[in-house]
C-alpha cells in the first residue's frame, strides 16, 4: 500500500489529473449545463473499452492522492496526500466528503499529526475514528526516501512505522502497535470486528491481525517474502493481499539482503487469497510483474486489482478483473499511463481509484470515483 514510491517507480512518469471539462456557456440554461458538462466529463475521462464505468467524477487536482477507501456509510473518503502547495513534503492523512459539489475548490480535513510520513489510513467502525500509520513518534521530519539499489526500484520499509487511531478531528486516541520494527498496511474488515497489517516483529514482512482494539494479535503468513496491501471480503472471511516469493537461492538472497537495509523490491509481486485465519492460502495470479492493490468485488467472488504484467518498460498500469478461483481475467480500464488502487463502496455502486489520466501533463496523481456498471 505504499504510493508515492510505487507511482515513481510504475511510471517514472507519474501524470496527474488536471481540471474538469469546461462548462457550457453561461446564456444556456442550468439544465442544460449539468447535463452536457457531465457528457463531456464522462467522455473525457472514461476511456474506450472502460465498459464497466459511467458518470466518472474527478474529486482532487493537484499533488500526488491516493490510496482512498470508503468510510462505512459511504458518504466519506479519507486518502493520503503528498502536495508541496499545501506544505507537504511526504503524505498526510485526510478525509472528506466525496459528494460535495465543491470539492474541488476545498481544502480536505487533516486527520493525521502533520508530522514524520504517514501512510494507509482505514476508517473505523461507526465512521468517527480512522486508523492509519505514521513514523511521527520517531521523527518530526520525512524520513529519507531510498535510492535505487543497482538500478532497480526499491521501497522503504521504515522501522519507525506504528498505527495509530484518531477521531476526525485528527487528536490521536488510541496506539496499536509499538513493537520494535515495521508496522502498517492496516485495513479493517467490513464486519467491524478486526484489523489486519503488515509486520516485520517475525524477521520478515508477514500479515497479521488483531482485535479493533490492537488485542489478540495473531500471525496469518510465515513464507519468506513480503506480503502486505491486504483486504478482508465483505463478509471478513477471507483475505487478499499481494505478495513476493523469492525461491532461487540468489533471489533469497537478495531478498534478505535489501530486507536488512529497510528496502524491498516491489517489481514482481503476485496476489494470494486465504482464510481470515490464515487456511486455505493458495496464489490467484501467476502473471508476471507488479500485480497489487488487490480488492474484492462486492460479491465477494471477484477481485479487482492494478497490474502491469502487458508493459514492456514498467508501464502503464491498468486495472484488472479475476475470479478467486483464477479464472476469467479481464481489463477493465485502458489507459496508457496509472490506474491503481481500485476500492469499491461498500454498497456497491461506486468505485474509487487512483490515476494520472486527464493530469495535463504533469506528474500528479489524483481520485477519480465512476458509477459501477456490472
Amino acid at each position: 500500500m505504499k504510493r508515492v514510491s510505487f507511482l515513481a517507480f510504475a511510471i517514472g512518469i507519474l501524470a496527474a489529473c488536471g481540471s474538469p471539462a469546461q462548462k457550457e456557456e453561461a446564456d444556456k440554461s442550468q439544465e442544460v449545463k449539468e447535463n452536457t458538462t457531465e457528457t463531456t466529463i464522462a467522455d473525457t475521462l472514461i476511456k474506450e473499452g472502460e465498459t464497466h464505468f459511467k458518470n466518472m467524477r474527478m474529486l482532487t487536482n493537484g499533488g500526488d492522492n491516493a490510496e482512498a477507501y470508503w468510510s462505512f456509510d459511504d458518504s466519506k473518503l479519507v486518502m493520503q496526500v503528498t502536495n508541496p502547495e499545501w506544505g507537504l513534503e511526504c503524505d498526510q492523512i485526510y478525509y472528506f466528503d466525496w459528494r460535495n459539489d465543491d470539492l474541488m475548490n476545498e481544502m480536505p480535513n487533516l486527520v493525521s499529526t502533520g508530522k514524520g510520513r504517514t501512510t494507509c489510513s482505514y476508517f473505523m467502525p461507526g465512521d468517527s475514528t480512522i486508523v492509519y500509520a505514521s513514523t511521527h513518534l520517531a521523527d518530526s521530519a520525512c524520513p529519507p526516501v531510498p535510492e535505487r539499489r543497482d538500478g532497480k526500484y526499491v521501497w522503504p520499509i521504515y522501522p519507525s512505522f506504528d498505527i495509530f487511531v484518531a477521531d476526525l478531528d485528527g487528536n490521536i486516541v488510541a496506539q496499536l502497535t509499538d513493537e520494535e520494527g515495521y508496522d502498517a498496511e492496516a485495513t479493517v474488515s467490513p464486519k467491524g470486528d478486526k484489523i489486519v497489517f503488515t509486520s516485520m516483529r517475525s524477521g520478515d514482512l508477514e500479515l497479521y491481525t488483531c482485535d479493533i482494539d490492537g488485542s489478540n494479535v495473531k500471525q496469518i503468513t510465515d513464507e519468506l517474502g513480503y506480503d502486505g496491501g491486504a483486504f478482508f471480503s465483505p463478509d471478513g472471511s477471507k483475505l487478499i493481499f499481494r505478495a513476493s516469493r523469492p525461491t532461487t537461492e540468489e533471489e533469497i538472497k537478495e531478498y534478505k539482503d535489501l530486507l536488512a537495509q529497510g528496502l524491498v523490491q516491489p517489481t514482481n509481486m503476485e496476489l494470494f487469497i486465504c482464510n481470515a485465519d490464515g487456511s486455505n492460502l493458495r496464489q490467484l495470479t501467476d502473471l508476471g510483474q507488479a500485480n497489487w492493490c488487490p480488492f474484492f468485488h462486492p460479491s465477494g467472488e471477484k477481485i479487482i486489482f492494478a497490474s502491469n504484467h502487458t508493459s514492456k518498460r514498467g508501464f502503464p498500469f491498468n486495472l484488472y478483473m479475476i475470479n478467486t478461483d483464477g479464472s476469467d481475467l479481464k481489463q477493465i480500464t485502458y489507459d496508457d499511463t496509472f490506474d491503481a488502487f481500485p476500492v469499491f463502496s461498500n454498497d456497491g455502486k461506486q468505485l474509487v481509484f487512483s490515476s494520472n489520466r486527464n493530469n495535463g501533463g504533469t506528474r500528479e496523481t489524483n481520485l477519480f470515483v465512476v458509477d459501477w456498471v456490472e
